[in-house]
């Protein structure tokens, strides 16, 4: 699989960028949804953006969106767009803290959070087979692709009770490796800056709902994400530091114990996941297929002529998803 990429946008960070920012996220009217609120096991909340197809029985999409992402983001709006076209139903999770609103617990979320992923997905299974769905396929971009994959691994064949097929985008699934590059060159001065820009501020919200929480001049003296890991991201999620963290949450390890249809999608000019970093063959099971196309940046993929648009990236890997499950002989509600 190759993705073409205009000859207008050369570049893993022109392709990141530019369609993050500027590039038509849909081709149909953006279809209405409904947000609902999950109180959490442990007396915290979730909010979930729902978009219902023309039957509660269709297939179901779900999308775990990246590090500071929402169902705003660019690659989330395209993901709903192909679902409401090819009139899927939508389910678009946010992690804590992400959909606009503080969460209540003295936790935010991070790149290994399965036992999140598990929690969400088996509650939409769920909602999904009262309604008369059979079909429930998903989909995470960067950090929520590399918890849905770490999820994946985590669970085995048992994670086929959960969901007919799963994929990650872009997803940093040697967190290490990951981390170093994000951390340096320009890397550093885009997209460190651009995160922390967001996260810093995140981060004392909470500490003025839990003070002491965490030491509050290292975090925001903190001048990479090693650093903001270090002090907030690790501690609080139980890791001894951002070496244990980044270690013990990449899913790349964990990737020869998935037993379900899974799609590992990276491009090779990505600027912080190293080309060098990305599973091969023999570090996976035969249930994962690995697509690492030259061109793509970090969830870009834009396709066509100026300002182009990301409708590419849910087509392909939607399309994938639907006949993985179609294959796997589960519903026979897919489309």
């Amino acid at each position: 699989m190759n993705f073409k990429t205009p000859a207008w946008l050369p570049g893993g960070h022109a392709q990141t960028i530019w369609p993050a920012l500027f590039s038509r996220r849909h081709f149909g009217p953006v279809m209405a949804k409904v947000r609902e609120r999950w109180a959490t096991p442990d007396g915290d909340f979730i909010d979930v953006d729902m978009q219902k197809a023309s039957c509660p029985a269709r297939p179901m999409m779900v999308l775990f969106h990246g590090l500071e992402g929402s169902s705003a983001s660019h690659y989330a709006m395209a993901f709903a767009d192909w679902a409401a076209e090819n009139d899927l139903n939508c389910a678009l999770p946010h992690f804590r803290g992400c959909s606009g609103e503080l969460n209540k617990a003295p936790r935010a979320y991070h790149s290994g959070d399965h036992q999140e992923i598990d929690w969400i997905l088996k509650k939409l299974r769920l909602k999904h087979k009262k309604e008369g769905g059979q079909t429930l396929v998903a989909a995470g971009v960067s950090l929520g692709g590399n918890a849905l994959m770490r999820w994946a691994g985590e669970n085995g064949h048992m994670a086929l009770h959960t969901a007919d097929a799963i994929a990650s985008i872009c997803s940093p699934l040697d967190l290490t490796q990951s981390g170093k590059a994000i951390g340096q060159g320009l890397n550093r001065q885009i997209y460190t800056r651009m995160f922390l820009r967001s996260m810093k501020p995140r981060a004392m919200a909470k500490w003025a709902q839990y003070p002491g929480l965490f030491d509050a001049k290292k975090l925001l003296a903190a001048r990479d994400l090693y650093e903001f890991d270090d002090v907030f991201t690790a501690p609080l999620h139980g890791f001894k530091n951002t070496d244990d963290y980044w270690t013990k949450a990449s899913a790349k390890p964990f990737m020869k114990n998935i037993q379900m249809p899974a799609l590992a999608l990276n491009a090779q000019n990505d600027p912080f996941v190293p080309v060098h970093s990305l599973p091969q063959q023999q570090d996976v099971s035969t249930a994962v297929t690995l697509w690492h196309p030259r061109h793509g940046g970090h969830v870009g993929f834009a396709q066509g002529a100026w300002p182009g648009h990301v409708r590419g990236l849910p087509d392909v890997v939607g399309g994938w998803l639907i006949d993985a499950a179609r294959k796997t002989g589960s519903p026979k509600s897919v489309m």
